[in-house]
């Protein structure tokens, strides 16, 4: 299929042979950030990532162009196509990962977004509100848009490589200002459950022993959001306590506009937690924190 197939727009040869040839730059950079053994090597690739990917966005029309070679930069799309996000991480050491990402609206001229990660300064996760140059840094595999009477917005499902021993799934909140400029985090998370208070959260965040594999994300079958209950368990590597699935499920349901608490959508519960893998050196690992070829 020609890459003018693949596209909406019909680019000049010109603009495809510069596309295609950024595309193949950025796949290079990309494999060494997540593959070389070398510290330096991949922060040099990953700091030639972002040049390189802000010249091929200038590119007019570039939207429409969809970067399919790209395996180590995770692309995600809303339903509405308004715009897409790109997100990478890069493993520093064994106990720090740095996320890098972009948002680029569907506009003819380039409209870009750099995405700072801020998360390693940040304590109370679940109630702040962030901006683009502050963002709770993630690598995403999906974006749930949904409709509400403030106006729409879009959950985004990422994953932080965080530390070797621990990572972290958080759902954030994405909307756009009357500025246009993206704002991260917003109230629409909400636990009700009988003689306690209202409890309301601006994302949802889950830490989990690397040990294990931690299911969050929106369940088309049953329209709702479904994560793993976790429960402590001391580490096998003398890395202390740490959290783990149990085998039963939680989840919101959107009731209004705004995600309601369910504590138990699937019973059951296992006599030892799973824990299917061992910890490996995270750089053998894609960059959703799973061993290439492996599903989410």
């Amino acid at each position: 299929m020609s890459l003018q197939a693949q596209n909406k727009t019909t680019f000049s040869a010109e603009a495809l042979a510069k596309l295609s040839l950024s595309e193949d730059t950025l796949g290079i950079l990309g494999y060494a950030v997540v593959n070389d053994s070398l510290s330096e090597n991949r922060f040099a690739a990953c700091h030639a990532m972002i040049p390189a990917l802000v010249r091929a966005l200038k590119t007019l029309h570039s939207f429409q162009y969809k970067f399919e070679r790209l395996k180590n930069v995770s692309i995600q799309y809303p339903q509405d196509s308004s715009f897409r996000i790109f997100t990478w991480q890069l493993y520093v050491d064994k106990e720090e990962y740095r996320q890098y990402g972009a948002i680029q609206m569907n506009t003819p001229d380039l409209k870009l977004y750099p995405l700072v990660d801020r998360s390693q300064n940040m304590t109370n996760i679940e109630q702040e509100v962030l901006t683009a140059d502050k963002w709770y840094g993630a690598v995403y595999y999906n974006i749930k848009e949904t409709d509400a009477k403030s106006g729409k917005y879009y959950l985004l499902f990422g994953f932080d490589g965080y530390q070797f021993f621990n990572k972290r799934k958080v759902i954030d909140v994405l909307t756009f200002g009357k500025d246009g400029k993206p704002v991260f985090g917003a109230p629409v998370f909400v636990t009700q459950e009988k003689d306690k208070p209202t409890l309301t959260k601006n994302r949802l965040f889950l830490e989990y022993s690397a040990a294990s594999s931690v299911r969050l994300n929106y369940d088309e079958a049953l329209g709702m959001i479904v994560y793993d209950h976790l429960i402590p368990m001391e580490g096998q590597y003398n890395e202390g306590t740490v959290m783990v699935p149990d085998g039963s499920y939680q989840a919101y349901k959107l009731e209004k506009g705004v995600w309601k608490y369910l504590p138990m959508v699937l019973h059951e519960i296992m006599n030892e937690a799973p824990r299917p893998n061992p910890v490996l050196d995270q750089r053998e690992r894609n960059i959703l924190g799973k061993k290439s070829g492996g599903g989410e």
